[in-house]
């Protein structure tokens, strides 16, 4: 479960990459995303050094645009199942940017962003989707969840995450299934 707002069995790898949230502020949204870096490579430390602000431009070619950018997840889950915390779900990370549910606005305000290591247009291990429907029942168990979008879906014309790939049938069904 989680404590202090921080999920056990997670990682922690703290960002700074988050806020306070506003108060009353209940978190009701789950929003998926996917990202690789350098994209389509997996495994390696980037994603957690671009969210922690420790990633050299120097080191890939597609790292330079990425210069300056301050981001951050709740949640990686990696292509093995591997878990990653990198804010406590009292904090507001800066995930899902400019971006609208159901005509409200700042998703990051009442949302948790969960970080899918994968591509768009590439499928997902079944690990993840194992890890990914735990940590929404034990998000569900602590959290008034009442939605779940991609990132895509808050950000449309913007963001193209997670993609087609995702199985949406498959992760809603295991979500709903009892450990």
């Amino acid at each position: 479960m989680a404590t202090e707002g921080w999920v056990a069995g997670a990682r922690r790898v703290v960002s700074p990459n988050c806020d306070n949230r506003p108060p009353g502020s209940d978190v009701t949204l789950l929003v998926l995303h996917s990202i690789s870096l350098p994209r389509g490579e997996y495994g390696g430390d980037a994603i957690e050094r671009l969210f922690t602000n420790r990633l050299e431009p120097a080191a890939h070619a597609s790292f330079a645009e990425l210069t300056g950018l301050r981001v951050s997840a709740h949640f990686l889950v990696r292509r093995d199942a591997a878990l990653i915390q990198f804010v406590p779900l009292r904090s507001r990370a800066w995930h899902a940017g400019v971006s609208s549910w159901r005509g409200r606005k700042r998703c990051n305000d009442y949302s948790v962003g969960i970080e899918l290591e994968g591509t768009d247009h590439s499928p997902f291990a079944d690990a993840q989707y194992d890890r990914l429907a735990k940590l929404g029942r034990t998000l569900c168990a602590v959290l008034p969840i009442r939605d779940l979008a991609a990132h895509s879906d808050v950000a449309p014309g913007r963001k193209t995450d997670p993609g087609t790939r995702f199985d949406w049938p498959r992760f809603l069904s295991d979500l709903a299934r009892a450990t």
